[in-house]
């Protein structure tokens, strides 16, 4: 028999099979019966759970058994207070158990209260919910003991917690008190934006009595004694040889209760990106209108910049414009009202049009840049009696504030870049805030810069950067050649997005012909320009439901609305429309006209189109 199977047939040669033998085992003895002991009373009945909403609780079943009553668990919400258990037999012996401390007792009546009792047990323990806080500031005062400030400024942020933000600005950063704002001069060529910006820099105090007559001998002898006033702002030969502004000039002024940057935008349309670029960094509009007679007329019809002006700074994101109508001292208009009311009913219909609220966001001033009446000071009732509101200034200093995402991640566009004693960057903070020795990420090349210096608009060295203000900064760690305008200084936390390819949102303004997919242009988003491809329209928007198309559309025309897909040779650093609206909106333009304006809606990211690409690549079919 087989050793390793003991149950296995043995076999024998010339015998037959023989059935394995076991081995005989001991005889086990018989199991004894188990002995209960006998059932003297009833067994005791399950647990009773009993749960009443409102109303008072149901008097107890009599029970004639003299046993204690199985434990019961009851549950009250709102109604009286349940009436007390009756008290168990003396003849029953009490278990003793031990007391937990009782909760404090609740002051509503309607308040949820679970009630667990037990037999035979030390008195009632019942345990209620307390009223819940609804006081803001005992709140505020127990987080504000919890945490420090700073903790709450990242937690909160500036619009639910500015008590404390207030106490925290007046001792990390007293200069913010001061509330900022960057306005941007816009409007057809030779309106008077420049003259109107030196004007306010020499009313405020920024440009002083002497330099100002040193600009009226210099200009008089240029043979251009009306200029002088705009000198202050048009610094280069060029720009004061011809009077036209080329690049956007930068100024800065201060009232009694604001700090403003002046952006002096170019009105001729020649130099229509660089006033894209200055609009992006703008938070209120100045549209600066010639009251003369003809002026009006030519910037305001087809080709004249009043238009294409409006329209982008709306596409910039500047949600307050004021119109202020300039030369109403001029020989032909003489402070006329018919005048005013001419040019505020033609302009009133356009700029409803491009979005905004005549009520809420636009405002008409009319003034003389040239003299200086309602700029600063009220007209005098003798010069215009019909007029009864506030002058510009006075106006700028009482507009609402616009909102600060001082606490998001900090995202700073470069505008412009040069050498002076190390890299130098300029632009405006977008969101958050900066420190000098912060590390920094330089998208989209993804160097780590740090900050040796940080200026303000007065070329003053201070220690930080609030989002608003317009700053220039010194950085360590790269070089001025590989910065170009379109950069972002961002966070290396929360870096902002660079991608290749993003599906945006686009209204088609004015195009010659059909836009099908493959067509190019040049796209302007905050700093940033950019020449683009649309390599796929996707949807259309009719017109009388305003629903998406299933299929996409073959071509687009002037006055459709679409979503395309829209892709760029080298990666460019934007946001979607929703998270950052100022890095979310563009301009696209082509043959020196404004074709669309779009916002982006979603942002594809690089690494997943060249993974698909390279799987479909190595994609192979085989019969099976």
């Amino acid at each position: 028999m087989s050793k390793l199977n003991a149950n296995a047939f043995s076999f024998v040669p010339g015998q037959g099979f023989r059935a394995p033998q076991q081995p005989a085992q001991p005889a086990q003895p018989p199991l004894q019966p188990i002995e209960r002991p006998p059932q003297t009373e009833a067994p005791a009945p399950a647990p009773t759970i009993s749960l009443n909403i409102g109303g008072s609780k149901p008097a107890p079943k009599p029970s004639s058994r003299p046993p204690s009553p199985p434990p019961t668990i009851s549950l009250s919400i709102g109604g009286s207070k349940p009436a007390p258990a009756p008290p168990a037999p003396a003849s029953t012996p009490a278990v003793p158990k031990p007391s937990a401390p009782a909760a404090p007792k609740s002051t509503a009546s309607a308040v949820p209260s679970v009630k667990v009792s037990t037999p035979g047990s030390a008195p009632t323990k019942s345990f209620t919910l307390e009223r819940a806080k609804t006081d803001t500031t005992a709140v505020a005062q127990d987080v504000k003991a919890a945490a420090d400030e700073e903790t709450l400024k990242d937690l909160f942020g500036h619009s639910m917690y500015r008590s404390v933000w207030s106490k925290y600005c007046l001792r990390q950063f007293p200069q913010s008190v001061k509330q900022h704002l960057n306005i941007v001069f816009i409007g057809h060529v030779d309106a008077g934006k420049s003259t109107m910006g030196g004007n306010i820099l020499y009313i405020s105090g920024m440009v002083d009595k002497r330099t100002m007559e040193k600009y009226e001998r210099e200009a008089k002898e240029a043979g251009r004694d009306s200029w002088y006033l705009s000198w202050a702002l048009d610094s280069t030969p060029q720009e004061r040889a011809k009077g036209k502004t080329v690049e956007v000039g930068r100024a800065y002024f201060e009232t009694d209760s604001r700090r403003y940057t002046i952006l002096d935008a170019p009105g001729h349309k020649t130099f229509v990106p660089s006033m894209i670029s200055g609009a992006a960094q703008a938070d209120v509009a100045i549209l600066v209108i010639s009251a003369r007679k003809g002026e009006f007329e030519t910037g305001f019809e087809k080709g004249g910049q009043t238009r294409e002006h409006i329209m982008l700074v709306k596409t910039a994101g500047v949600q307050k414009v004021i119109v202020v109508i300039n030369k109403m001292d001029e020989s032909t208009v003489e402070w006329s009202k018919a005048r005013y009311d001419e040019i505020k009913e033609k302009l009133t219909p356009f700029i409803r049009a491009a979005g905004f609220n005549i009520k809420t966001d636009v405002t008409f001033i009319p003034v003389s840049a040239y003299t200086g009446a309602n700029l600063k000071e009220r007209i005098a009732k003798g010069v215009a009696d019909w007029w009864s509101g506030p002058a510009l200034l006075e106006h700028l200093d009482k507009m609402p504030m616009v909102d600060r995402k001082i606490n998001g991640p900090l995202m700073m566009p470069i505008s412009e870049k040069y050498k002076d004693m190390g890299t130098i960057v300029v632009g405006k903070i977008e969101s958050g805030h900066m420190r000098k020795g912060d590390t920094l990420l330089l998208m989209p090349n993804r160097n780590l810069v740090e900050i040796s210096a940080v200026y303000n608009e007065m070329e003053d060295e201070v220690e930080y950067g609030m989002c608003g203000d317009n700053v220039r900064i010194r950085l360590r760690g790269v070089d001025d050649e590989d910065i170009s305008p379109g950069f972002v200084l961002t966070s290396p936390a929360h870096p902002i997005h660079a991608v290749r390819h993003f599906e945006a949102q686009l209204a088609i303004l004015d195009h010659k012909s059909i836009i099908c997919a493959g067509y190019s242009a040049v796209m302007h988003c905050h700093t940033l320009s950019e020449e683009v491809t649309l390599s796929a329209l996707l949807h259309y928007f009719d017109k009388a439901t305003g629903r998406k198309s299933k299929r996409p559309p073959q071509f687009a025309k002037r006055g459709q609305k679409i979503v395309a897909l829209i892709e760029t040779t080298d990666p460019v650093c934007v946001e979607r429309f929703v998270d950052y609206p100022q890095l979310g909106r563009f301009t696209l333009r082509d043959e020196g006209k404004t074709i669309a304006i779009g916002k982006i809606t979603k942002l594809i990211d690089v690494g997943t189109i060249d993974e698909a690409a390279e799987g479909v690549a190595n994609l192979s079919v085989s019969n099976a």
